[in-house]
């Protein structure tokens, strides 16, 4: 099973809690966890985008980098773990996009990937005058279908033609052409996003779901595999989860109950506004995340627990079908990478063989 960490480019992480560790977002931030990460043998680094954030008393996710410049960076002081940004699309032109990713394949010697996203935030857009309207939640995949389309073309033959209802090519060029093989992601759990995902993404992120219950996204799993029956790709599931662990269950336990005692409500009723606007897509993975109960951690699976626990439910993940991996995020980032990789990983049966 490979690991990977989503590294914190906005503040806070993804603790929406005035009892959590507070802190700004930085490159020697992530710089610090991208070197541990790779001294333990992880598989790859994630940065989402995020352009708002929801506000409240711990200004959560107000302030945030941007994410290609962030992991070109990480890039250049990395030698071996796969390095990937998020693409806001209804930011950048796809041609632009894929020039953007050839440089940091070049930066990184062929170790760049991208994450692709539609964008579900109003807010985020119409501070800048580019919300294209809320028919956006309906043909939002229509959209990702023919950028993603482009970006393959370009970056396989350097050349697109390409004419679609929402991209027009000209004898589009952008060479070079990469040297690594670049995958793509996306995390929509619709039945929409798992289309798109079954056609042309490498990975398919889901959200773990509850505190403790490490296979409670196998549905997801599923729901994947009957996508791709009917386009005979192989695409496997990564799951986002948060570790909070510590020497027994009891300390971790009160570390989480912590954090819940300080949520910041303020935050998280902006969330919940705002992931209500979708008043078109009942199935998308916003539901979960901007669900009022349980959001101080953005409503994502939780493994709370001793370093042994936390290890043994990491290994039920990994047993799931279809299940290529996790995406981690953790409290304490610096120390949650470095006691990942001393204390939790070492008892992984899932990642035997990966210690350096």
């Amino acid at each position: 099973m490979q690991v990977g960490v989503f590294v914190p480019i906005n503040n806070n992480g993804w603790l929406i809690s005035k009892t959590a560790p507070q802190y700004q977002p930085s490159f020697d931030l992530n710089k610090e966890i991208a070197l541990r990460a790779e001294k333990h043998g992880l598989d790859f680094l994630l940065s989402m985008i995020k352009l708002r954030g929801f506000g409240g008393a711990t200004e959560f996710w107000d302030y945030g980098l941007e994410s290609f410049t962030l992991m070109a960076g990480l890039a250049a002081v990395t030698s071996k773990i796969k390095i990937y940004a998020t693409c806001p699309t209804l930011l950048l032109p796809p041609a632009f996009a894929a020039r953007m990713c050839n440089t940091i394949d070049s930066i990184s010697h062929g170790r760049f990937g991208l994450n692709l996203i539609t964008g579900w935030q109003p807010p985020e857009y119409t501070q800048m005058g580019l919300w294209p309207g809320d028919a956006h939640f309906r043909n939002r995949y229509k959209m990702l279908d023919e950028y993603a389309g482009i970006l393959r073309e370009l970056w396989e033959t350097g050349t697109s033609d390409f004419k679609g209802d929402y991209y027009q090519m000209d004898d589009c060029r952008v060479w070079p052409k990469p040297q690594g093989d670049m995958k793509i992601i996306c995390a929509g759990s619709s039945d929409e996003g798992l289309a798109f995902s079954a056609k042309w993404a490498d990975y398919a992120f889901c959200l773990g779901k509850g505190v403790n219950t490490p296979t409670a996204f196998a549905s997801n799993n599923a729901r994947l595999a009957a996508a791709t029956e009917k386009t005979g790709r192989a695409v496997s599931i990564f799951v986002l989860i948060m570790i909070i662990a510590d020497e027994t269950d009891a300390a971790a336990m009160a570390k989480w109950q912590n954090y819940n005692d300080g949520v910041d409500l303020e935050a998280i009723a902006w969330l919940a506004d705002q992931g209500a606007k979708d008043t078109v897509n009942a199935d998308t993975n916003v539901r979960q995340l901007a669900a009022p109960e349980g959001a101080v951690n953005i409503n994502m699976g939780t493994l709370v627990g001793s370093y042994e626990n936390v290890a043994r439910m990491l290994d039920e993940m990994a047993a799931v079908p279809n299940t290529g991996g996790v995406l981690l995020t953790f409290d304490d980032f610096i120390a949650g990478v470095e006691n990942f990789g001393t204390r939790i990983q070492p008892l992984m049966k899932s990642r035997a063989g990966t210690m350096r």
